[in-house]
């Protein structure tokens, strides 16, 4: 199997555990009556610190220097972050969906997002310039 096929296949195990983690925290807030934002951005810090760890350690084996990496990886999640509740906002609050329904539904362009900014940005090669 092709290195690129391996790291895809960790990264979504990876990814699905980090949503589980997301997901787990966001669905805790809202049942103890956090206001979604509240629960969005908990939820979203937790999967945060998970993601760098399990990403860097399991999927893209990175071996860069961890403090300029978890910068990066923290302020390109940031982007994402503003993107799911630029579109929760919109889903819960304009179109009054219910706040579990639009997480999933957010989640398939954080997810892609996600992958595409670590994979290029965050833990790419030492001396290798991904754009």
């Amino acid at each position: 199997m092709k290195n690129d096929t391996k790291e895809l296949i960790r990264y979504i195990f990876v990814g699905g555990m980090t949503t589980l983690v997301n997901y787990s925290v966001y669905y805790v807030l809202l049942k103890l009556n956090a206001h979604w934002l509240i629960a969005n951005s908990v939820s979203w810090l937790g999967a945060v610190l998970f993601a760098y760890y399990t990403n860097k350690k399991y999927v893209f084996k990175s071996s860069n220097e961890s403090k300029k990496e978890f910068v990066s990886f923290v302020l390109l999640r940031l982007v994402t972050l503003l993107v799911e509740t630029g579109c929760l906002s919109l889903l819960i609050d304009l179109l009054h969906i219910q706040p579990m329904i639009s997480k999933i539904v957010v989640s398939f362009i954080t997810i892609i997002s996600n992958y595409v900014l670590c994979k290029f940005k965050v833990f790419k090669k030492e001396g290798v310039y991904c754009g």
